[in-house]
């Protein structure tokens, strides 16, 4: 697999950018996860025309409507903002992104909980950074998250689990649209969808079955729409230990009562938070290799992110 594209605050890899004339760097992001993802730096406020350093920005409601203004003089940066965006947008879509990763709290890039003050000075966490809004609209289907949340080991897989997967849907898209491309994409990602939602694989498994029935490009699209959907949601210990009990019904035949025995017993374990989900996965990797059953032997489930970012060591 080629390495996935990854738009990134700029200032979160060490580039001074920000207003102050610093940077943010993330040390995980950059030296970590960077072996792995090629980065594309964006910083809106810096590529819109602004200067390092310049005056600090913020979001205000301007008689309902969010404005980008200069936090002393009051300028309006958002018409100069809007303008670039349009630009810089269309760009970014022939650059086949896999997600993308915003810095918390700012007013551009911000994705969530950002400042927004009213007429009088007082503010409430309820914005959403001016670029972050509209990338979020331009790609709605894309993976995106802020640093700060990336601390979060769940939250942390969640989101590089699925710029994987928007890889391999990347891929997926590089050959010809057809039926049977997408039934085989949908095969080799049927444990990963369990592990997030059973009934996200029921709806995506009937969208398959139904798919001879439409346009190939709108099956294309609602795929994409329940896939992103649904792997949003969290693979909790109790979706992943259920996953797990599927994939171990393939070794009824071939493994003897003191393996089945030893296999469920660490399924168990990791249920109750005893030992890291790697340990269920490794065991279940083993006997794959030694039975080499067909249907498992491609499940992204198994192996869906490089081993180095141990995303699945924690307890």
């Amino acid at each position: 697999m080629e390495k996935p594209v990854i738009g990134i605050s700029s200032c979160l890899l060490g580039n001074n950018v920000r207003y102050d004339g610093g940077h943010k760097l993330d040390r995980f992001l950059k030296d970590v996860l960077g072996e792995f993802v090629d980065f594309i730096p964006v910083c809106p406020e810096v590529e819109c025309g602004l200067s390092i350093p310049r005056e600090a920005m913020r979001l205000v409601d301007v008689n309902g409507e969010i404005k980008l203004l200069t936090q002393r003089s009051g300028k309006d940066i958002t018409p100069k903002m809007q303008k670039w965006m349009k630009t810089v947008l269309e760009q970014l879509k022939q650059k086949k992104l896999c997600g993308f990763i915003f810095k918390a709290k700012s007013p551009s890039s911000g994705m969530e909980r950002v400042k927004v003050y009213n007429d009088k000075g007082f503010a409430e966490k309820t914005g959403v950074g001016i670029f972050a809004n509209a990338f979020m609209q331009k790609f709605p289907c894309l993976p995106v998250e802020e640093e700060g949340r990336l601390n979060d080991d769940i939250l942390r897989e969640n989101f590089i689990e699925r710029i994987f997967v928007f890889q391999r849907w990347n891929e997926l898209l590089s050959r010809k649209k057809s039926v049977g491309e997408l039934v085989k994409f949908h095969t080799v990602h049927k444990y990963l969808i369990m592990s997030h939602s059973d009934t996200g694989l029921r709806e995506l498994g009937k969208l398959v079955a139904g798919a001879k029935k439409y346009p190939i490009d709108e099956v294309y699209g609602s795929y994409l729409t329940l896939l992103s959907k649904y792997l949003k949601l969290t693979a909790t210990r109790k979706k992943n230990t259920n996953t797990l009990q599927h994939i171990m019904g393939y070794f009824k035949k071939d493994l003897g009562t003191d393996e089945k025995a030893e296999l469920n017993e660490v399924i168990t374990k990791y249920h109750d938070g005893l030992v890291p989900q790697i340990v269920p996965v490794t065991l279940l990797n083993h006997y794959i290799r030694k039975f080499k059953p067909e249907y498992l032997l491609d499940q992204v489930y198994l192996n869906p992110h490089p081993l180095e970012l141990k995303l699945r060591n924690h307890a």
